[in-house]
């Protein structure tokens, strides 16, 4: 796909098929994707369709007006915000003389694009491949099947196709293995986090709701964050201050989207897998955006599929917190309405990552969180256990730090369960 190609946006609006997003919300989100991969939106526009045609997806009738709509505003490409079987795919673009491309298609480029680690890589060609593998007949429709022994009687070879399906099959079963390798490494890496005393906070929301915007304001870091569906990809974890937590991990993750593709999900297990060993997860919304309460069901749902919460909407087994962000962009009737419902809880913070307003809230309330379990404690420690001395001044909350009776000091010491728990391993 080429940067800078025309391309016309077609959003179906299937009659009976339910959507959290209504058809213009669904269209517009499927504009920001086009312009995400650096493509020229020529034109967009939603198409009723009343049955779903097995051929064309389309009526023939539509068809035409998508092929006469192209053709007026110069667009090399066909951009559809729903999901193409090989063959509906194929017949529109022999119908369109023009490439076509499916929802699912435009993600896995985006995220091809963006991959900038090795396992970021790993995981977009696994989702290519197990994408690619069931479109292969596009790809060799020019290609004979090949005869194998010797003379015209001998039996059939093996096609170009099924060569190049059993050689993808082969590829796929490397990357999983590699990406089993990535797993592995991931789990001994939130094992020894785990043992360290530093609770890990994530952030996970709707992509463009403003996480990498807000990670940078919290960490000082320089991680990409601009208008962009998708503009960070791979996780990043940096280190952060909070009121009674001396150090707490603060991790990035990829955005979620709505019909986000099944191949992406099961690749990126291993990246998403961060969140569920988070001590705290900062769920950021766009409330600035009309289709806010649609977006949320989208998170919690692919939380619920990560195993984070029992069912949708309810319980979490990680504490969850709402950060409402872009807050200065909420005026007028809206804000009114939503000031009420933030201002009756303590699992809403109001912020705007990008003038600052609220993150200090935001920070004492995660610092509240995660000290919420503490319990004071008076300790005799031998003057002589140094280590053990150091190690509660280092992860926990020491009031008083006094010489006690003989070779003993008198320790009072606020720790969370978790401390408590690291410290009785002592």
């Amino acid at each position: 796909m080429t940067r800078g190609a025309r391309a016309l946006v077609v959003c179906p609006d299937i009659r009976g098929q339910r959507h959290d997003l209504a058809a213009e919300e669904r269209l517009e989100e499927a504009r920001g994707l086009a312009l995400a991969i650096g493509l020229v939106v020529a034109d967009s526009f939603v198409l009723p369709v009343r049955d779903v045609k097995p051929n064309l997806l389309f009526g023939s009738g539509q068809v035409e007006n998508i092929a006469i709509a192209a053709d007026q505003n110069g667009a090399e490409l066909v951009v559809v915000d729903g999901a193409l079987t090989p063959i509906q795919q194929r017949n529109l673009e022999d119908r369109l003389k023009r490439k076509v491309i499916d929802r699912t298609g435009l993600i896995l480029e985006i995220f091809g694009e963006r991959a900038a680690t090795a396992e970021g890589r790993l995981q977009v060609e696994l989702a290519h491949l197990d994408y690619q593998q069931s479109r292969l007949v596009r790809s060799w429709t020019h290609l004979e099947r090949q005869r194998g022994g010797f003379g015209f009687l001998g039996g059939p070879g093996e096609t170009q196709i099924e060569a190049d399906r059993r050689m993808i099959r082969q590829r796929m079963g490397r990357l999983r293995r590699e990406l089993e390798q990535v797993r592995r490494t991931r789990a001994l890496h939130r094992e020894r986090r785990g043992r360290a005393p530093w609770p890990v906070i994530a952030l996970v929301g709707y992509t463009n709701a403003g996480k990498s915007t807000l990670f940078n304001r919290l960490t000082g870091a320089e991680v990409m964050a601009e208008d962009l569906l998708f503009a960070t990809l791979d996780p990043t974890m940096r280190a952060i201050a909070l009121p009674g937590v001396e150090k707490a991990i603060l991790s990035d993750t990829v955005g979620f989207i709505s019909d986000l593709p099944t191949q992406l999900v099961a690749a990126f297990r291993a990246t998403l897998e961060e969140v569920t060993a988070a001590d705290v997860i900062c769920h950021v919304r766009d409330m600035a955006n009309e289709a806010a309460g649609a977006q949320k069901t989208q998170v919690l749902a692919i939380l619920e599929e990560l195993g984070v919460t029992a069912e949708q909407g309810g319980p979490s087994r990680i504490p969850i917190i709402e950060v409402w962000n872009k807050w200065d962009l909420v005026a007028g009737e809206r804000r009114d309405e939503l000031e009420p419902l933030a201002a009756g809880t303590d699992d809403v913070v109001t912020v705007s990552a990008l003038t600052g307003e609220g993150v200090d809230a935001l920070l004492a309330r995660l610092g509240q969180m995660l000290t919420g379990g503490a319990r004071l404690l008076e300790l005799n420690i031998p003057a002589n256990d140094g280590r053990r001395l150091a190690w509660l001044h280092a992860h926990g909350e020491v009031l008083e730090d006094s010489q006690s009776s003989g070779d003993e000091r008198l320790v009072r010491v606020r720790l969370g369960a978790k401390e408590l728990g690291q410290f009785e391993r002592l």
